[in-house]
């Protein structure tokens, strides 16, 4: 059980799993919201199983009449003509109050969907990028597939299933008492190894969702980083991450396997118990002349009627057991805490500051060590420094992607970390290395920070990045379908759509972090002295390694260790003969 514990600890630790009461309260929720539906459903359901129990009656019937030797040609006729009559009746009632349950169904789950899109969307970032692609990669696909099947087949056979065996066994306790007896005996075989596989069930789910989050994870970070795997060598070490990942899954579906292996048989018995002994039971009675005949039938007929149902909630009860692990998954999503509380502050300008910035991704190991900056509104600041001394660490604390650990950001005197995000992305916005081009058109993808721009006004924004041309070229220009699927941009074209959202968005202080490292040389060269006169004015902090970004500067700040080692004109710091001065020569002299 240590494999078990370890990896629900792991999962815990990413993204949040609710409790619980929390998925039966949002179940009672979704159920509410459409209980018009649902009692609709349960009317079409309990009308075919009352329809259902003419069969059973009507043989039992006819078994008691010819038994008796009073047959009458005439009421055999009547109670064949019955049994006709039930046989349709059911089959109607039950197309429409199967058809009425997977409506319900689809409506369930759309608003399910949404509420989980929605709710994700807005995670903040900060917890995201902690958590790892791995985790939320799994619960918007292997979790959302596990409900989808429950909540889209599950529901119209739970619905099935209650009703016929509620209405079904009453009718067979009203039909005789006595012989319905053996009904007892299911429970009997069921509630113990059923408790233990619903005790044990719950934690082995969790520990095979954190698998598949982890081998999810290794996976996509595998191929997104194909070539650096590739360029230093790192083959047999993500083949043997991978191959771990995969040995955690399969420890993890041989343990829910086994529970099932071990509940399955008891499941058997306890199907199969109640007919044979509604069978001996019920005979013995018969012959003794304690029932008639007629009833000892019907009640075998009506046990046996209880089998499929049966069969098929209990043969759910591990998709439910499945998909309650999924939700609990899903709805941990909603309990993320926001990382920020706005004060409602409104800033007094636009002067970004940075006073005394310490920062961790791991308690006690800060990254950055006392930083300070002072911005004046306009200005340009290149931030450079080796891989690995905090630049960008600093870059998504001024952008206020994270908050320090200690020490203060702020904008116009208020701390970022204050403002509400739309009122944050009005004020700074950050670009990355990163970016994502979205299935629709390319006008579609450039209205995500401005849904009202026309036209002219995006060509204008193409034009300040350098993209004016070759968006002018595609088959239907702005229509043109994008992403996948469509028409596929390179990785400059999509950087280029980046930039120009960020024109777009028009924030008075930008952080560029390396926004242009995917572009060759002089493509980067030329794109951001385009976006330099678009953005006159504003404050822009550009992190790169490309140093004639720092050139065109106001002034450089090379960050080593997490501290600010130098700061200055580019003119000043070369005559320094400093840390910047060596970087630059090594950059030019490698160029």
């Amino acid at each position: 059980m240590a494999p078990l514990l370890e990896s629900t600890d792991h999962a815990r630790r990413t993204l949040p799993i609710a409790r619980g009461s929390v998925v039966r309260q949002h179940v009672g929720v979704l159920l509410r919201d459409h209980r018009r539906s649902l009692v609709r459903v349960l009317v079409w359901h309990l009308l075919a199983a009352v329809a259902g129990l003419a069969g059973p009656w009507v043989v039992g019937q006819v078994v008691g009449t010819v038994t008796t030797g009073n047959a009458v040609i005439s009421r055999i006729d009547v109670l064949v003509g019955l049994l006709a009559v039930a046989l349709v009746a059911e089959t109607g009632f039950t197309w429409v109050a199967r058809r009425s349950s997977f409506v319900l169904s689809e409506e369930v789950f759309a608003r399910l969907r949404e509420d989980f899109v929605g709710t994700a969307v807005r995670l903040p970032l900060s917890t995201v990028e902690r958590a790892g692609t791995g985790d939320l990669l799994a619960r918007t696909t292997n979790d959302i597939d596990a409900i989808s099947y429950v909540i889209r087949f599950g529901i119209p056979t739970v619905v099935v299933s209650v009703t016929t065996v509620s209405v079904t066994a009453v009718a067979t306790v009203l039909t005789s008492p006595l012989a319905a007896l053996p009904l007892l005996l299911t429970p009997l075989v069921w509630f113990l190894p059923t408790r233990r596989y619903l005790r044990l069930a719950g934690p082995g789910y969790l520990w095979e969702h954190a698998t598949y989050a982890r081998l999810n994870g290794v996976a996509a970070e595998t191929v997104e980083g194909a070539r650096t795997v590739d360029a230093l060598g790192l083959e047999e070490e993500r083949g043997r991450r991978f191959v771990a990942a995969v040995d955690g899954s399969h420890a993890a579906e041989r343990y829910t396997v086994g529970l099932r292996l071990r509940w399955f048989p008891w499941l058997e018995v306890g199907f199969f118990a109640p007919i044979a002994g509604a069978l001996l039971w019920g005979g013995w009675l018969a012959w003794e002349g304690m029932i008639p005949v007629a009833s000892a039938t019907a009640v075998v007929l009506y046990v046996q009627r209880l089998l499929d149902p049966l069969g098929e909630l209990v043969g759910l009860l591990d998709e439910i057991q499945f998909a309650a692990t999924s939700m609990s998954r899903i709805l941990g999503v909603g309990e993320v805490p926001a990382d920020r509380t706005a004060s409602g502050a409104v800033p007094a300008d636009d002067r970004l500051d940075v006073t005394d910035v310490r920062y961790a991704y791991r308690e006690g190991h800060d990254v950055l060590h006392g930083v300070s900056l002072d911005l004046e509104p306009g200005e340009r600041l290149a931030i450079v420094g080796p891989s690995g001394a905090g630049k960008s660490t600093l870059g998504r604390l001024m952008a206020g992607v994270d908050g320090p650990r200690t020490g203060r950001i702020t904008v116009g005197g208020v701390p970022l970390v204050d403002l509400e995000l739309d009122e944050l992305r009005g004020q700074v916005a950050l670009v990355t290395q990163e970016h994502h081009v979205f299935v629709g058109t390319l006008g579609d993808n450039l209205r995500l920070p401005r849904p009202d721009a026309d036209d002219a006004t995006l060509l204008e924004a193409l034009e300040a990045v350098d993209a004016r041309g070759w968006a002018e070229a595609l088959p239907d220009g702005l229509a043109t379908v994008v992403g996948s699927g469509g028409h596929t941009l390179t990785e400059a074209q999509a950087q280029q759509v980046a930039l120009a959202r960020l024109v777009l968005a028009d924030p008075h202080t930008l952080v560029l972090d390396e926004a242009t490292s995917l572009l060759d040389p002089r493509a980067a060269r030329h794109l951001e002295r385009s976006l330099a006169a678009v953005l006159t004015g504003r404050t822009v902090i550009a992190i790169a390694h490309r140093l004639h970004t720092a050139h065109d500067a106001d002034r450089v700040a090379v960050v080593d260790g997490g501290r600010i080692d130098e700061l200055g004109a580019h003119d000043d710091l070369i005559a320094a003969d400093g840390s910047y001065a060596r970087l630059w020569r090594s950059w030019r002299d490698e160029g």
